[in-house]
């Protein structure tokens, strides 16, 4: 298992939370998604098929992307 740390400065509230989470939770291979709403981290722990790439490209589709 791989795990993948960002740091995502337009997390503003639970509303955001809720939707990275739901969102990258629902990619095949991803095993857990947490957000914080203080540090505007996102820790996200996954196996094939899910890649750093894809994760990415849709943290980037749903206007979330790293710093």
């Amino acid at each position: 298992m791989s795990t993948i740390k960002y740091t995502v400065p337009n997390i503003s509230c639970g509303h955001c939370v809720n939707t990275i989470q739901m969102e990258v939770g629902d990619l095949a291979g991803v095993e857990s998604v947490v957000a914080h709403e203080d540090t505007t981290e996102v820790v996200i722990n996954f196996d094939d098929p899910a890649t750093e790439e894809v994760i990415l490209s849709l943290l980037k589709e749903i206007n979330y992307a790293p710093a």
